[in-house]
């Protein structure tokens, strides 16, 4: 029988090439440090390999100094040399962390990072910040979450901030509901058809 799955929350940031560095600050440190215990908390960081090189050492410096553990992989922990990254191991790419702790990778590509995304999240919320229409829609296309921003906080994931009232859940599943549902979801419909004699 279908079984709604609500909470797991293994989000994820992609900041691409063109990607605005202030936004991105905003964005990444609202998503993992505004209230790191909810499903909709970013739990990993993936950056363009273009610009890895000056925004990693920034956002992880800017990470540190807001209390998150950061863990990267061999790359990011390369670029940010002198700041206290420990090394990522493959099972923190599915860890949904729930605390002060974000995972950070450098990618290829818009496309590496829907690969790695669509491998390891929890279908949850997802989020990229560029100023580059196709790859933005290209990530909200390919990314196979319930909720994919562009240039926006996952922290919206919530029913009360989609408008629908009092949420009883955040759905990954497809079948029926997807995303945050309120009571109408839960609901079923019965049709009752009144007729004077009326045939087909």
């Amino acid at each position: 029988m279908p079984v709604i799955e609500t909470g797991a929350g293994n989000c994820h940031i992609f900041v691409d090439e063109s990607g605005d560095f202030d936004m991105a600050d905003g964005i990444v440190i609202n998503a993992k440090t505004q209230r790191p215990s909810v499903c909709n908390a970013a739990e990993k960081l993936l950056v363009h390999e273009k610009i890895a090189g000056e925004y990693i050492p920034r956002i992880v410096k800017k990470l540190l100094d807001a209390g998150v553990e950061v863990r990267g992989d061999e790359k990011s922990r390369g670029l940010a040399a002198g700041l206290d990254v420990k090394a990522a191991a493959e099972e923190d790419w599915y860890e949904e962390y729930l605390r002060l702790c974000m995972g950070v990778r450098v990618v290829a590509n818009v496309d590496a990072a829907i690969a790695h995304i669509n491998h390891y999240s929890t279908k949850h919320s997802d989020s990229i910040v560029t100023r580059d229409e196709t790859n933005a829609r290209k990530f909200l296309r390919g990314v196979d979450s319930a909720a994919v921003y562009w240039n926006a906080s996952t922290r919206f994931t919530d029913g009360a901030e989609f408008g629908f009232g009092a949420e009883m859940g955040i759905s990954t599943q497809k079948l029926h509901c997807r995303g945050p549902f309120a009571l109408a979801e839960l609901t079923s419909s019965k049709y009752e058809i009144v007729g004077t004699g009326q045939v087909r």
